[in-house]
């Protein structure tokens, strides 16, 4: 069987422009071509071939014409026995994990935005290779795919076994910094893009370690040979740290993340904060993706259609069990203590409590909404939806209770899903089948309740079970108003007005610019600026009733608001230390 074979080349920096020459040896008398509209991970139809230019056939001497199919696809006659090559360019500018990204520093590309798909031969090997850019000899190259013949920079020819495996493994263009460990016997490379001087780059090596060495022996025991029965022999991970940024998007054997450069471990600061246990926990996440959605994975994605939307009802098990695991493992590698963890989990009870739209959608129902809705986030968002990640996670940690009341515990679950599914497609029904088997009682009821219906979940009563309490955490005054906003210092801009709240009872609206206010009478209160929300209890005094000077669409408005009492959100504490050997530590 031959191969498809792909050249890429970062032809024009400054223009942020890849030329990928495809050539395709044994192609169809009728050939079709097309670009993915998804990248998998990745919820939403982006529209790749939108960056596609100056498209061009040729077999031998001759031009092809192509006939453009829909927004994607094209079709072109060819001579059987002939190579046919194809010829584009990419334009490549956005800073996401999700797709292309090229100028006179960095590199960055995903298959599913340069790589079209040969159809009839998705199956056939792949091969990608790299040319190096003469511009820049300092440049290097990473990626997760197999090398055939690379230079010491990483350039050349990588092979990959089908169009599945090439386009699930991003590569990384760049001076990167570059690091290694080994985990469980699995070789790990972590290279970093956009780092300071101070970057301390050890400590991350050493605390990506320890968490894929608690990811590895979660999934396979803590055996000599955990690290064999993994499904990757290798891993990459690539991280672009930015001014402000975050997030991540996994793949088979890498990953790519994005940071602000602030949460970076640095050499100066030994005791790192809150950001850089996000990042942590970034790490964490992505990493237990390996098993939890790119191998185990719903029956939905047991063959992905690049060309439109693929629907599941279980990203609040994959999603969302993932981020339940995430931090918990970072409890269990020791990179977190008892209290971090249970202030991240509070910080998640509140995200989710804050969200009006859990009590109008159930989880599974973001799920599958989670192309329109939750990666086509406006201000009403929170009024109509709820996180599959968030809530998930909550469904995941009241399994786990739940399972502990019972002697059990959902780790033996998540293992016993990846070997009654054998590390492949997944049903719903496969959950509660294997629930069933290990407690020996059914949990449909459960898992409508939690799942499939907008019931709130029992977690008081389950935490307090772990001797976790729950106290009251005095909320900010735009919870108590219920309003998302931003501060400018020199106004108060409203992104969001959440269901049922005062704000919305007030009439204020995402867009407004809430100026200033008047308070009681002139002698007693009188009209002041307001710069931030934090300001109203001391312009306020004892009064509860205010007029908000709200700018919209250029006029001034004057809008009666009354400030709710103060109120109170979730804080988790312990009214006892947790003994060892006790869940969160395991």
């Amino acid at each position: 069987m031959t191969s498809v074979h792909y050249r890429i080349e970062a032809s024009d920096l400054h223009a942020h422009l890849f030329t990928v020459t495809l050539t395709v040896a044994e192609p169809a008398a009728a050939q079709t071509v097309s670009l993915p509209v998804w990248i998998p991970g990745s919820y939403l139809v982006r529209e790749f071939s939108k960056n596609l230019q100056n498209l061009r056939a040729q077999q031998g001497r001759r031009t092809l014409v192509l006939t453009q199919r829909d927004k994607c696809t094209w079709t072109m006659d060819c001579q059987l026995g002939l190579p046919l090559v194809l010829s584009y360019q990419v334009y490549a500018f956005d800073h996401s994990v999700r797709t292309a990204w090229l100028d006179s520093q960095r590199g960055f590309f995903n298959g599913t935005s340069l790589c079209l798909r040969v159809h009839g031969q998705e199956h056939w090997p792949h091969l990608l290779e790299l040319r190096p850019i003469k511009t820049r000899p300092d440049w290097q190259a990473a990626t997760g795919l197999p090398p055939v013949k690379i230079t010491p920079q990483g350039f050349g020819l990588y092979q990959a076994a089908d169009y599945d495996q090439l386009v699930d493994c991003p590569v990384e263009l760049g001076a990167f910094w570059s690091g290694t460990f080994t985990a469980c016997g699995i070789a790990h490379r972590f290279v970093v893009a956009g780092t300071l001087p101070s970057f301390d780059g050890e400590r991350l090596l050493n605390d990506t370690q320890k968490i894929c060495e608690a990811a590895i022996r979660f999934w396979h025991g803590r055996g000599a040979q955990a690290g064999k029965k993994a499904p990757h022999a290798n891993y990459l991970f690539m991280l672009n740290a930015v001014h402000e940024g975050y997030g991540g998007l996994e793949h088979r054997n890498s990953t790519a993340l994005i940071c602000s450069r602030a949460d970076l471990p640095r050499q100066t600061a030994p005791q790192t904060g809150e950001g850089y246990t996000t990042l942590l926990g970034l790490i964490s996440h992505e990493y237990f993706h390996t098993w939890n959605v790119k191998q185990l994975r719903p029956d939905a994605f047991a063959s992905y259609r690049y060309g439109q939307e693929n629907y599941t009802q279980l990203l609040w098990f994959f999603e969302g069990f993932t981020s339940y695991y995430d931090d918990l493992l970072l409890r269990r590698a020791g990179l977190i203590d008892d209290a971090s963890y249970l202030k991240l989990l509070g910080k998640t009870i509140a995200q989710v409590q804050q969200t009006p739209g859990r009590q109008l959608q159930s989880v599974a129902q973001s799920s599958f909404d989670a192309w329109v809705k939750y990666y086509r986030q406006d201000e009403n968002t929170p009024n109509a939806t709820v996180s599959y990640y968030t809530k998930g996670a909550l469904v995941a940690l009241c399994l786990d209770l739940r399972l502990r009341q019972e002697g059990q515990a959902l780790d033996a679950v998540m293992r016993g899903l990846w070997k009654r599914c054998k590390a492949g497609p997944m049903r719903e029904q496969d959950l509660l089948d294997e629930l069933q088997a290990l407690t020996g009682r059914s949990w449909e009821d459960e898992i409508q309740a939690w799942v499939h219906s907008t019931a709130e979940l029992p977690l008081r009563e389950l935490l307090a079970g772990q001797n976790v309490h729950i106290e009251a955490d005095p909320h900010t005054m735009a919870q108590r108003l219920g309003l998302r906003v931003s501060e400018t210092g020199a106004s108060v801009q409203v992104k969001g007005v959440l269901r049922g709240s005062a704000a919305e009872a007030a009439g204020l609206a995402a867009g407004d610019e809430w100026l200033g206010l008047d308070v009681g009478n002139k002698a007693q209160g009188g009209s002041w600026r307001l710069s931030k929300l934090d300001e109203l209890p001391i312009l306020l005094g004892q009064e509860q009733q205010l007029v908000a000077l709200v700018s919209r669409d250029k006029r001034l408005l004057r809008l009666p608001l009354k400030v709710p009492p103060e109120t109170s959100g979730w804080r988790l504490t312990m009214h006892a230390p947790i003994p060892a050997g006790q869940w969160p530590a395991a």
